[in-house]
């Protein structure tokens, strides 16, 4: 997905100030016990990991942990601030097997934006602790305001939980100004709450362009390794299918020639024979014309083209889209070949005898597709596979792409496309 650069946003509105000290109050309580938790896993992470490798579950709990709180922490501070910030995702390794499933895992622990998220809840975990005491501070100092009321003939009252002692004549004075000068605090660190979560949260216009710049570069490679991908299999296709049947053809004409004069029969069995591979010859160039292109598609849309995809899927198909508007045309095509090159793998490879196919226009400008079938799982992006041409596809038209399948089933392939790419 695209990340884009949002121009600074007011933090010190009065509904922000009155949401961040609210925010920050309860993250004074629950943040120690969330950071509590961190450390416990981390200590038990690296304590245990001689024995048997068990610390690398802790270590492993440690790391989504660290993201389930970069998730929380980006959510409250957009919802809090209207930042625009992109949604936390999970990164993932485009290897296959147990070495990508590492190198996701340590993906994931090096990605910058989740320890922003991270170190931005640590401070406001911090600054709501303070702001708790604050809290404390202005009561206490309400209290020694009215208490020259019961008080009754004491010469002094004392501040709160405090040792400080404050003459009975001077009880309300102070009391106000202690209770204005904690309120101040407050507002004060709510608005620097903001102003660090801007800072903090919101990279730099060149980290934004580097990143811009990076996510161009895989698209494009993308692009053109499922190119590669295409051209290969339309040069299989021709060569395995069409060309030898076309090769047949010819040849039996070549002997209905021969035998026209002598056997006008056997000339006419040859001609029919000719005739009929020449009909499955058409029907496979369609075929693989319509894996290059499908006209319904430009022309009735991806609903529509997805019912007929579904119903010449030899895998019977429970198709639900759910489309309020139309994609651009790159997006709606390398949705349309993703599904397509699923339902062909759920046929050929995964034994399955039911699909499903799920499509959404999410918030944000996003076309989502599950695909889900109930075979025997295993699948595996392998270079120049099907799964390999459909994450390169997704790839090059700016999307993401992820494959569940473990061994025994089911296997589900998801993948988010920008509408507007």
């Amino acid at each position: 997905m695209t990340t884009t650069y949002s121009p600074p946003r007011p933090v010190a509105t009065p509904a922000r100030v009155a949401g961040a000290i609210a925010q920050l109050a309860a993250l004074g309580v629950i943040g120690p016990v969330v950071f509590t938790i961190l450390m416990t896993l981390l200590g038990l992470g690296l304590g245990l990991l001689p024995v048997i490798g068990i610390g690398l579950l802790f270590l492993l709990a440690f790391v989504y942990v660290l993201f389930a709180l970069s998730w929380l922490e980006n959510a409250r501070i957009d919802g809090l601030y209207r930042f625009g910030l992109p949604a936390r995702r999970p990164r993932r390794s485009a290897k296959p097997g147990f070495g990508g499933f590492l190198h996701t895992i340590w993906l994931q622990f090096i990605d910058p934006g989740m320890w922003r998220a991270v170190a931005n809840g640590a401070i406001a975990t911090i600054l709501g602790w303070i702001v708790l005491s604050l809290v404390g501070v202005t009561a206490s100092g309400v209290v020694l305001a009215f208490s020259p009321l019961y008080a009754g003939t004491a010469d002094a009252v004392r501040l709160g939980s405090t040792w400080i002692d404050v003459s009975t004549a001077w009880a309300v004075p102070v009391g106000i100004v202690v209770s204005l000068l904690a309120l101040a605090t407050i507002v004060g660190l709510a608005i620097l709450h903001g102003v660090l979560a801007r800072a903090i949260m919101i990279p730099s216009r060149e980290a934004v362009l580097a990143e811009q710049a990076r996510q161009s570069q895989a698209q494009r490679a993308g692009a053109v390794r499922a190119a590669d991908v295409e051209r290969t299999r339309i040069e299989r296709d021709l060569h395995d299918g069409v060309q030898p049947r076309l090769v047949s053809v010819g040849m039996t004409l070549g002997l209905a020639q021969q035998k026209i004069d002598s056997d006008p029969a056997a000339a006419k069995e040859l001609i029919a024979e000719a005739h009929t591979s020449t009909k499955a010859a058409i029907t496979e160039l369609r075929q693989l014309a319509r894996g290059i292109h499908t006209s319904v598609l430009d022309d009735r849309g991806l609903d529509a083209a997805l019912s007929a995809l579904a119903a010449r899927s030899p895998v019977p198909v429970v198709l639900d889209v759910r489309i309020t508007e139309r994609c651009a045309p790159t997006a709606e095509a390398a949705a349309y070949f993703v599904i397509a090159e699923a339902l062909t793998n759920a046929a050929k490879h995964s034994r399955a005898t039911e699909a499903r196919v799920l499509v959404r226009q999410r918030e944000g400008g996003v076309l989502w597709a599950r695909i889900e079938d109930n075979g025997i799982g295993g699948a595996q992006i392998i270079p120049g596979g099907g799964l390999d041409g459909i994450s390169n596809r997704a790839i090059g038209a700016g999307g993401t792409f992820s494959v569940d399948s473990p061994i025994g089933g089911p296997t589900t392939v998801e993948v988010s496309l920008p509408c507007a790419s």
